[in-house]
């Protein structure tokens, strides 16, 4: 078993060592934060510009960023229980260095935390290098509808590096899905299905239109974090969440 799965002894270091990176992410991620906050159908219209300095300078709310957590038991892109008390979205590309570098180095931890019933992992393509990372995101729900998303997933981060275009043509997904011993009909009508393109893109534009413009980028609990940070920093933030969840 990894060192991970088992760090409540050596919490607090990691908590002393990571302080002020993860306060920088945290002003980083606030970007983002803004952004989603400006665009919930449910906040007010903004004051009119004749109204009150004290008035215009009440506090505002912190958003509660948790709302775009689908937890929706038929979602494939996702993996841990629905209910589970933690919920961590991934915004990511295939054609990303740091988004393979990510799921080589963080993600098995990730879904060791899933696998314990802890974190609901929800998966986002946002597809910004074009027509090849629109295909991959496309094979790899297919994949998902025949209960392999994940191995797919891992596949198209070979070594901890992602595929090269060529490598993402529709014949090299193919041959990787008929490697993971998926049926290679269904997959390709699924891949090509005007329904999965539409999920696809439908999950690619509401990234963005949420303000994620560069991958990986994440929503922890509704804790904006922007990049490939270290495993240690996700670990502490998901214990601090479930220490919190425990307290009630």
């Amino acid at each position: 078993m990894s060192d991970h799965a088992n760090p409540t002894e050596t919490k607090p270091r990691r908590k002393r060592g990571w302080l002020v990176p993860i306060g920088i992410i945290v002003i980083a991620g606030l970007l983002l934060a803004n952004v989603l906050l400006q665009l919930r159908p449910d906040q007010p219209a903004a004051a009119p510009a004749n109204e009150s300095a004290e008035s215009s300078a009440a506090p505002t709310e912190a958003p509660d960023l948790t709302v775009y957590e689908y937890r929706d038991a038929n979602d494939v892109h996702a993996a841990g229980p629905v209910d589970a008390p933690v919920g961590l979205i991934v915004f990511s590309d295939y054609q990303c260095q740091f988004c393979a570098k990510w799921t080589t180095q963080t993600l098995p931890v990730m879904l060791e935390f899933a696998e314990a019933g802890d974190l609901r992992i929800e998966w986002r393509d946002i597809n910004m290098y074009g027509e090849a990372s629109d295909r991959a995101a496309r094979a790899a729900h297919a994949a998902g509808l025949q209960s392999k998303f994940w191995e797919f997933h891992t596949a198209l981060y070979p070594d901890g590096n992602h595929r090269t275009e060529a490598e993402l043509s529709q014949e090299a997904l193919i041959a990787t899905a008929a490697e993971l011993g998926l049926d290679a009909e269904r997959f390709v009508a699924d891949m090509n299905s005007p329904a999965v393109a539409q999920l696809i893109a439908t999950r690619a534009a509401e990234a963005q239109q949420l303000g994620v413009t560069g991958t990986p980028s994440f929503l922890l609990n509704g804790l904006p974090i922007v990049g490939a940070q270290p495993t240690d920093m996700f670990v502490n933030a998901i214990e601090t969440a479930l220490d919190t969840a425990q307290k009630g």
